[in-house]
């Protein structure tokens, strides 16, 4: 859950947030959007009397199908040469948050943690977390490998994860505040993937799940901020 939440200590390179790297654009934001066959429905309304009443249900459903598609397609183009947020302008800002909020709209998942889609492994594709992005730095100082958010709903339990060339990684527990959001209690800390340090209780926040299904993910943080994330694994466990 990439969150924005207070620095722990001045020695940790690191912030408790999902971070990013500066990834080369991903084969999916060219990718055109799938579009649902809908040549067989069609002939069997057509050729069959039984199917009469549902004339009216599909071309509602077809385009609310596509609709959803075509808005994931304008999401991935927005993000794909923001550097994950790190380019962002406002202008391009306010474009990614608008069709978040139209994906939002329609999410199909109305509980989030009571659902399976949200176990596994993301990565995060577009934040507007400052504590995240640390543009204030240069750029060889941030990290720049993939950057991924795991969760598991039946332990509860979730982990962020740096890769080149810091390494670093932070364990935390959920604690359900609804349906939908979620405080985030940081445990343990790890420099280099090799250091663990125990968290003392000031790594905290809240995230909002605000749209799901299996490969995309929209959240919310508690200070406003969007994080976009992708899925990547749905086997990944999260360590206990």
């Amino acid at each position: 859950m990439a969150l924005s939440v207070p620095t722990p200590t001045a020695t940790l390179p690191f912030k408790y947030a999902i971070d990013s790297h500066h990834s080369k654009p991903n084969s999916l934001f060219s990718s055109s959007p799938q579009k649902l066959n809908t040549t067989h429905l069609i002939l069997q309304v057509a050729d069959s009397g039984k199917w009469s009443n549902m004339v009216s249900f599909f071309p509602g459903f077809i385009t609310e199908g596509r609709d959803v598609q075509s808005l994931k397609v304008d999401l991935y183009e927005a993000i794909a040469p923001l550097d994950r947020g790190a380019e962002a302008t406002p202008e391009d800002q306010q474009r990614v948050d608008q069709i978040a909020r139209k994906l939002e709209a329609v999410n199909p998942v109305k509980e989030p943690l009571k659902s399976d889609l949200l176990n596994g492994k993301w990565e995060l594709f577009y934040t507007t977390s400052q504590s995240i992005l640390q543009t204030q730095r240069p750029k060889l100082l941030r990290p720049n490998g993939k950057i991924y958010q795991a969760i598991n709903v039946d332990t509860l339990r979730a982990q962020n994860i740096e890769t080149w060339p810091f390494y670093n990684q932070a364990t935390a527990n959920l604690v359900p505040l609804n349906s939908r959001r979620v405080a985030v209690k940081f445990d343990f800390f790890k420099i280099a993937n090799l250091i663990p340090i125990k968290s003392a209780g000031s790594g905290r926040g809240q995230l909002e799940i605000t749209y799901l299904n299996e490969d995309l993910r929209i959240s919310r943080g508690n200070r406003g901020n969007l994080f976009i994330l992708k899925m990547v694994d749905p086997s990944y466990r999260v360590p206990l």
